[in-house]
């Protein structure tokens, strides 16, 4: 991690705010600038100058696409030329090693891989620095002249390393102007601790269950097969989720407002409901500068279903450098086709429950492929799931880790729905502004008490 936790909570945030407070309001964006080159520099230095280059890359060609607004062929090139750089930058940090052992499997062919390690959150702003110019360039975004401020836009700390992916056009006006209020702070403070509580109090601890089943991947019992991958879609969820919820805080502390990026996807009752709930800022990134540039469903049933098939490949091939990534993507691509074509109507005549378990089921299926290292060890995990397995139905240890696990999987289960959020809506607003504090101080020496004890503390959306 770029920071430790606690250093981050205790030491950098608050040095931050307080210095970004006490700043004049015009230069706040170069204090802000600043303080997300220190926080991403920390862990990786020379990655900076990665980052710069990024910035530098995308500002420049913006002015260009701008100077050539009046002339379309030059302005594409530069789009073209913009697209590629960024391309080739996340293709070489991220997809070496993968296309040089591919192609090192071809007979007189020998490649060597690089030990270069992947700059953390290069996935995101890459697609967010894109984002800006394919917008200047179809006229849907206002040009950024000041370096500074598209450098604050770019390398933005609250969600640098892990999303949600931020477009410049939805935050330009922030940018030149963020109005600062008690309640603005205190609203981002109460967001960022719902989803540190997520990360930190959850998410932590049933990932040590899913640790337990994928380590035993090749001997486990039909039984512990699916506690795993329950456990590891919880993990999963709260904490990226849980990110997002700091992310969108840390935002409002500082003026920014970030679009959502989860909205209950669990409670979905299809696989295309779950992917519309479910990292929406990447889904929609995927949908407005591949989809509809691919001619999304303007041109009939087939080649709406080829542009289905092509988004999922990149999708899943986007999370990570391995083939099995690809398999989870192409996974996704085959079933939202199959529910586009007869499987939604079909579903539209069950009751939710079964509609419920059928999302559940789709969604579980796969996490091993999209999880575990190999094809070989995604399948011997997927085949115990279906009761291929010689260790039978259930274990001992099954029942005890049942028992040890049970009472995170409860609180897993009723936080990834909005029926806490509905219940705390309908008290009385004097009882919201009495319980929140103490909410949050309570979450607050909770997950604090757990990260100074706990040695167990993974960002599982940090690798992508």
């Amino acid at each position: 991690m770029v920071f430790s936790s606690v250093l981050f909570l205790y030491i950098y945030l608050p040095v931050v705010l307080l210095i970004y407070y006490i700043t004049p309001i015009k230069w706040r964006n170069p204090v802000l600038f600043v303080a997300n080159l220190l926080f991403y520099g920390w862990g990786e230095p020379i990655y900076v100058l990665l980052m710069l280059f990024s910035i530098s890359v995308n500002y420049y060609n913006g002015l260009l696409i701008e100077k050539y607004r009046d002339n379309r062929a030059k302005a594409k090139r530069v789009l073209i030329i913009n697209i590629a750089v960024n391309l080739l930058m996340l293709g070489f940090f991220k997809y070496y090693n993968l296309i040089a052992e591919t192609l090192s499997l071809i007979p007189f062919i020998s490649i060597t891989k690089l030990n270069v390690a992947l700059p953390i959150g290069i996935s995101f702003y890459t697609f967010q620095t894109m984002s800006y110019t394919i917008d200047l360039y179809r006229g849907e975004s206002e040009i950024q002249r000041n370096f500074i401020k598209f450098g604050t836009f770019v390398a933005l700390f609250p969600q640098l390393i892990a999303g949600p992916i931020v477009r410049y056009k939805d935050v330009s006006s922030q940018l030149g102007f963020r109005a600062s209020s008690i309640e603005q702070l205190s609203s981002g403070v109460r967001r960022f601790t719902i989803g540190l509580a997520k990360k930190v109090l959850i998410a932590n601890n049933i990932g040590q269950l899913w640790d337990i089943y994928a380590a035993n991947y090749s001997n486990l019992t039909f039984v512990g097969s699916w506690m795993g991958v329950f456990a590891f879609s919880l993990q999963i969820f709260f904490d990226f989720s849980g990110y997002s919820d700091m992310a969108i805080g840390l935002g409002k502390m500082i003026g920014f407002e970030f679009k959502e990026n989860f909205d209950y996807p669990f409670i979905s009752k299809s696989v295309t409901e779950f992917w519309r709930r479910w990292h929406i800022s990447l889904g929609t990134w995927f949908k407005d500068y591949v989809y509809i540039p691919l001619g999304g469903n303007k041109f009939g049933l087939k080649r709406q279903l080829i542009n289905i098939f092509i988004v999922w490949s990149l999708t899943g091939i986007w999370h990570g450098a391995n083939w099995t990534y690809l398999l989870w993507g192409i996974y996704y691509g085959i079933l939202l086709a199959s529910e586009k074509l007869f499987l939604l109507k079909s579903l539209e005549r069950l009751n939710s429950t079964v509609r419920h378990i059928y999302v559940i089921f789709a969604v579980n299926l796969v996490w091993p492929l999209f999880q575990l290292n190999s094809l070989q060890a995604a399948a011997t995990y997927t085949s115990s799931m279906f009761g291929f397995s010689p260790a039978g139905l259930y274990s001992a240890n099954d029942i005890f880790n049942f028992k040890t696990y049970f009472a995170v999987f409860v609180v897993g289960v009723i936080a990834c729905t909005p029926v806490s959020k509905n219940l705390f809506n309908k008290l009385p607003d004097k009882a919201k502004n009495i319980l929140s504090p103490i909410f949050v101080v309570i979450i607050l020496i909770l997950s604090t008490a757990y990260l100074v004890d706990a040695t167990y503390n993974p960002f599982l959306y940090f690798r992508f």
